[in-house]
């Protein structure tokens, strides 16, 4: 749609609008917000549910007969919420979305969040209101003609800045829900469903009235895979993880658009299109992007995977021109500071696939599954020498591990946060910043250890798929998807695959050697070892010579030169002088300055 669609309600001032991007029942019939047969409930609906069809067919098991207007997925949405309730629906639903269904009986409003985090749902209760969008700059826009001064037209509120966001930002590159970058404004938990209490329209909204319920608890799901472990053999477990996921990729290319994927050249989009072109009657389109540096492009070997299994494949190569054009966009594409510097290959892709489809399938969350960071085989052995020394003596090589690129791991994120808390000034002291990062982990891994997998291996890709992926992983390939209406489908994270993978052995996923192992031995009955067996390169950026040498130096230095979060008091001056000069002297990585130059650049543009 063009314009977004708004419903009203007449006995409230609640207000439901919906932009639509049609994937399934392209009508009418499936625009949104969409009223139940009953009348009894409206919803607006992001994303999409894989199951729909399964769902129907249990409703008319069930005895329940209604006329459907479409065959959409959010009109079966609705009526099974009507007859099983909210709740025990999301249950029964595989797919991703942010949801937003008001029961106008009731009169309550109800929020959801996919499992994993595929999809965003922002909320707050500024100004004694309470408000709701899938995507910040919505709530930012709306906060601003609502308090627009009549008189003029100029703004009267501007949204404030939260300090623990910008610490962290700094730490991680990204902010982690449930926080958002403004006070007052949060990010709805993966699993979690917000209820609100409607009233009447002299009502007012605070914190207090909202009530939050957990219909999934992927913790949970780990500690119930750590009682129940597969104990089948590695045959068995290729086997029936190849069945998991030909059933998950089969119900993700239900679509009435145009549906591609990528294809990296790396084992987690290699198998995820195999096994889709397995399925479909005919060639798959494929999407890579290429780079002039050899350092980074695999789009060579991505070719010579599409070539083998006979894909439709599109491949373009972009220079460096192309990257840094993309620098100037992110802060409207990402919404809030994000500082994943593979945000912008991402971005590049998705423009690209979306000149041939609207829907397209990724190989991301294999890496967490099924042990492929390079961080944990790296890390791995090292913490099992470490985590034998006394807290102080761990403290002390936490900060000399601030040198040395683990990538994600934990101790180099330790080390990180270490460098990160010298840059930004806090008004509260810094002993406050740790309880607020136990509280963002509420009930998950970080204050319930007992939920752990046995083993350290276990505990980091848990960790990661905890936080890691939903804050960074799942905000980069959502949001460089939605900047060009292109709807990005993850098939590794279909509860079945996630849960299977989950009780799977340790040395099925890395045998001391390789990662990956039961993933790969299902890749290999469609592509030949030998045309995978090469190093990891990653969908990285030669972000240090861009920020040293490149088109990207001056940018740098004019940005850093008059800091608008230093003069505004988010950062320290001489802490920031003092990464600058360590960076110019190569003494310091540009992952850290990256993400000073994201916020910054953010901060500018809001």
């Amino acid at each position: 749609c063009a314009l977004p669609i708004l419903w009203i309600d007449e006995h409230s001032s609640l207000v439901m609008g919906f932009r639509r991007l049609a994937i399934r029942d392209l009508s009418e019939n499936g625009m949104q917000p969409m009223m139940s047969g009953s009348q009894r409930y409206v919803i607006c609906f992001n994303g999409e549910i894989y199951n729909a069809d399964e769902i129907k067919r249990k409703l008319e098991s069930d005895g329940y007969s209604i006329s459907y207007r479409g065959n959409s997925d959010t009109e079966v949405l609705l009526n099974a919420a009507e007859k099983y309730g909210f709740k025990d629906t999301l249950s029964m639903a595989k797919g991703m979305f942010g949801i937003a269904i008001y029961d106008r009986k009731e009169r309550v409003l109800q929020l959801a969040r996919d499992r994993i985090g595929e999809k965003p749902l922002y909320y707050g209760f500024p100004g004694g209101m309470f408000i709701y969008a899938s995507e910040l700059p919505a709530i930012e826009e709306y906060l601003r003609y609502a308090n627009a001064n009549p008189e003029d037209g100029t703004d009267r509120y501007k949204p404030e800045i939260e300090p623990h966001a910008v610490t962290e930002m700094i730490r991680y590159g990204y902010i982690q829900a449930p926080l958002s970058v403004y006070k007052d404004i949060y990010k709805l938990m993966p699993g979690e469903i917000l209820e609100i209490n409607i009233g009447n329209d002299e009502s007012t909204y605070d914190e207090k009235k909202g009530k939050i319920h957990k219909y999934y608890d992927l913790a949970g799901a780990a500690d119930k895979a750590k009682k129940n472990p597969f104990s089948g053999s590695f045959k068995e477990a290729s086997d029936e993880l190849e069945r998991l996921l030909r059933e998950a990729i089969r119900g993700q290319m239900i679509s009435d658009v145009p549906l591609g994927t990528y294809l990296s050249g790396g084992i987690d989009s290699a198998t995820v299109v195999a096994l889709a072109q397995q399925i479909s009657d005919k060639p798959v389109k494929t999407f890579t992007i290429g780079f002039d540096d050899p350092e980074y492009d695999e789009a060579t070997f991505a070719g010579e995977i599409a070539k083998h299994l006979k894909t439709d494949h599109h491949m373009q190569y972009v220079s460096a021109k192309d990257l840094l054009d993309v620098v100037p966009m992110i802060p409207e594409i990402y919404g809030e500071p994000f500082a994943d510097s593979s945000q912008i290959p991402t971005f590049l892709v998705s423009r690209l696939a979306k000149s041939k489809v609207t829907v397209s399938l990724s190989g991301d969350a294999g890496d967490e599954l099924f042990c492929g960071y390079n961080t944990y085989t790296k890390l791995y052995p090292l913490w099992k020498k470490v985590s034998k020394c006394p807290q102080p003596v761990r403290t002390g090589l936490g900060k000399a591990f601030t040198k040395v690129n683990f990538g994600n791991g934990k101790i180099y994120r330790a080390g990180v946060c270490l460098t990160a808390d010298n840059i930004v000034r806090m008004k509260e002291s810094l002993e406050h910043v740790t309880p607020v990062m136990d509280l963002l982990a509420k009930d998950y891994i970080r204050e319930n250890r007992e939920a752990l997998l046995p083993g350290e291996l276990d505990a980091m890709m848990l960790d990661d798929l905890l936080f890691y992926h939903p804050n960074d992983i799942l905000v980069k390939v959502d949001r460089a998807g939605m900047a060009v209406s292109l709807e990005n489908r993850i098939p590794m994270l279909d509860k079945d695959v996630v849960e299977f993978a989950l009780s799977l052995p340790a040395e099925y996923k890395y045998d001391g050697k390789v990662g990956k192992k039961v993933l790969r031995e299902v890749l290999y009955r469609y592509v030949p070892e030998t045309m995978m067996d090469r190093p990891k390169k990653g969908f990285s950026v030669p972000l240090t010579k861009w920020l040293h040498e490149g088109e990207l130096s001056g940018w740098r230095k004019e940005l850093l030169t008059d800091s608008y979060l230093v003069r505004d008091g988010y950062l320290d001056r001489d802490a920031l002088r003092k990464l600058v000069n360590a960076f110019e002297k190569r003494k310091e990585a540009s992952r850290l300055l990256w993400k000073v130059l994201m916020l910054e650049q953010w901060y500018r543009q809001r």
